[in-house]
C-alpha cells in the first residue's frame, strides 16, 4: 500500500488477497493508534465496544447514527501506520437506523467521515448485539432493499458494504445461509453470517460462497 492509495481502494485490496486478514476491533481513536503501530492492515469500530465506552451499557440500540458516525470518524483519523499511510476503517452501522433512505444517509454519512466500509445488518430495531438473546430480524426482502440502497447512496465505487445476517439464532443455520445469497445478490461486497457454532459450519459457509469475502 502507498501513500497515495485511498482507504477504500487498499481495503478492496486487502479482500483480494485470498489470506486471512485480522482487523482487530477498536472503541476509540487511541486504540486505532495502538492497532496501527502494531502493523495491522486495516481497523474495525466495534459497536458492541463503542456503546459499552461511550455509554457503559451492552450494545442494545441505544446509540444513535450521528454518535456512531462521530466515533468512527475520530478513529479513522486516527488510523496513521507508522511510516504515514492512512489505514482503511471499517464501522459498525448497526441496521442502518431505518429504511432504505435511512440507509442512504447512513452510508453517505460513514463515507464522509472517512471509513473505508461498513456492515449492515438484518435485525429489527432496537438490535440487540449479535451475541445476545432476544434478537429479531426483518423480511430477507426488506434487508435486500436496505443492501441496494447502501451500494447505490455511495459516492466512492470502493467504498465496501458489508451485509450481516443474525438470523442463525432466530432461524437457524440453513436460513442464515439462505439470507446470505439473497444478500450478495443484492449487491453486498461481503457477507458476515453472525453465530455460526461449529466448525463444520464455517466450512459450509465457505464452501457456498467462494468467491465471496466473508467476514
Amino acid at each position: 500500500m502507498s501513500k497515495s492509495e485511498r482507504p477504500t481502494a487498499a481495503l478492496r485490496r486487502l479482500l483480494a488477497d485470498p489470506k486471512l486478514t485480522q482487523i482487530p476491533g477498536v472503541v476509540d481513536a487511541a486504540w486505532a493508534r495502538v492497532v496501527a503501530a502494531e502493523g495491522f492492515e486495516a481497523v474495525y469500530m466495534t459497536g458492541a465496544g463503542t456503546s459499552a465506552s461511550r455509554l457503559g451499557w451492552p450494545d442494545v440500540g441505544l446509540l444513535t447514527m450521528t454518535e456512531m458516525v462521530d466515533n468512527a470518524g475520530r478513529i479513522a483519523d486516527a488510523c496513521i501506520a507508522p511510516d504515514g499511510r492512512q489505514l482503511p476503517l471499517i464501522a459498525d452501522a448497526d441496521t442502518g437506523y431505518g429504511g432504505p433512505l435511512n440507509v442512504r444517509r447512513t452510508i453517505q454519512s460513514y463515507e464522509r467521515a472517512g471509513v473505508a466500509g461498513l456492515h449492515i445488518e438484518d435485525q429489527s430495531w432496537p438490535k440487540r448485539c449479535g451475541h445476545l438473546a432476544g434478537k429479531a430480524v426483518i423480511s430477507t426482502a426488506d434487508m435486500a432493499s436496505h443492501i441496494k440502497a447502501a451500494c447505490d447512496a455511495r459516492h466512492d465505487q470502493d467504498f465496501v458494504v458489508i451485509a450481516r445476517t443474525d438470523a442463525i439464532a432466530v432461524e437457524g443455520f440453513n436460513a442464515g445461509l439462505e439470507r446470505a445469497h439473497a444478500y450478495r445478490e443484492a449487491g453486498a461486497d461481503v457477507l458476515f453470517i453472525e453465530a455460526m457454532t461449529s466448525e463444520e459450519q464455517l466450512a459450509e459457509a465457505c464452501r457456498q460462497f467462494p468467491d465471496t469475502p466473508l467476514l
